[in-house]
């Protein structure tokens, strides 16, 4: 691919306009892209404004890549404290193009690096302008572009269908064991009993930290941040080393074993797609039967309501040890029932997973694109 080089500042103008009472959306700015503000009686008079396809960037966060490429709206203010600019000539660099860019590793750690000489670690307009930067032709910007497009929207798209798959599990869970389901007067075989029956329960523990040989790609390593994706857990942001999973074998968990933040961001649970270990802060389920997966997935959705009808308090929400959580009273219903349930939720929780899986695949193709943008 034939590269041109250019200084980022040769392609792109600042822009300096103040608002003049526009009544018009005021956003903050992260790495995800636009937020609302946070500051909502502040005077605006003082507030930049920008346009569609602008850039709107935080100085003091550049190095956590606080910056996002206007979409939206066509006129919007953002914060004094930020800055704004645009594409000079958008035959030379495409604004989505650009943001592609941007968003690379490379970028962020240029801005760390700049701002390593100031107290308050600013990276100004100014300092990314002598950022060095190498474009392909227009239309392979433009192939490229159009190629992220399609990757996002599949991604949004298959996210969208997760959160209908998780409404219909959720919706038939409480039609079949929470709706009219009266807990002193339970239907005939079924009882109230303990979250512990339904498998062994596993807290989790981290291999000493000091010695980085306990930490590799042997086995995924389950944490807090790993379990925000919800459903399963398809990738982890670390991982153990044989010798880390060996000193702690007894806290290695199988696939299909459910996963419960116990302490801290407590009320968090996910599925395991494959055999890990996690850290303190989770209780794991161990299925003792295959069919009851579901039902306890969902069953330790509801902790917090657990924990309230359990009268144990609030903070106990946020700091449950294995004994308190697997004494947790819940339902225990007729195998049955449980079986049926099974067979009617396993294909949505299948589907979901096949998506979580697709999104990862997904995601590692557009790091891939994002990755050979520069050779």
């Amino acid at each position: 691919m034939n590269l041109t080089k250019y200084k980022l500042g040769d392609l792109i103008v600042q822009r300096r306009e103040k608002n003049n009472n526009y009544d018009v959306p005021i956003r903050g700015v992260s790495k995800e892209g636009f937020i609302p503000a946070k500051q909502k009686d502040a005077d605006t008079s003082i507030y930049n404004v920008f346009y569609k396809y602008d850039f709107v960037f935080n100085p003091a966060r550049m190095e956590l890549n606080s910056i996002a490429l206007n979409l939206e709206y066509d006129k919007a203010l953002c914060s004094s404290l930020y800055e704004v600019f645009y594409v000079k000539d958008v035959s030379i660099v495409l604004p989505e193009f650009l943001n592609l860019h941007i968003k690379r590793d490379e970028f962020a750690r240029h801005c760390d690096y700049i701002g390593l000489g100031s107290a308050r670690e600013y990276c100004r307009f100014a300092n990314i302008a002598e950022f060095d930067i190498e474009l392909p032709p227009i239309e392979v910007q433009e192939e490229i572009v159009e190629a992220d497009r399609l990757i996002k929207k599949r991604i949004r798209l298959n996210n969208q269908m997760i959160l209908h798959l998780e409404a219909t599990a959720q919706a038939l869970y409480r039609k079949t064991f929470v709706d009219n389901i009266d807990k002193e007067n339970l239907p005939e075989g079924w009882r109230m009993g303990t979250l512990g029956e339904f498998g062994e329960v596993i807290t989790g523990k981290t291999p000493s930290t000091l010695d980085e040989s306990n930490f590799g790609n042997y086995m995924p390593f389950v944490t807090i941040p790993d379990m925000h994706g919800g459903f399963y857990v398809i990738e982890t942001e670390r991982g153990l080393s044989q010798r880390g999973v060996a000193i702690q074998a007894n806290k290695t968990i199988p696939k299909n074993s459910v996963c419960v933040s116990c302490i801290g961001t407590s009320g968090l649970v996910v599925i395991t797609s494959k055999e890990c270990q996690t850290n303190q802060q989770i209780n794991s389920i161990v299925p003792q039967k295959e069919y009851a997966l579901e039902y306890i997935y969902l069953t330790c959705c509801g902790l917090e309501k657990i924990i309230a009808e359990y009268g144990m308090g609030a903070a106990v929400l946020n700091n449950l040890n294995k004994s308190e959580f697997e004494n947790l009273r819940v339902i225990v219903p007729l195998d049955v029932e449980m079986r049926y349930f099974h067979k009617l939720v396993s294909p949505v929780f299948k589907t979901i997973y096949l998506r979580q899986q697709e999104n990862k695949k997904l995601t590692e193709l557009q790091s891939l694109l994002l990755a050979k943008m520069g050779q």
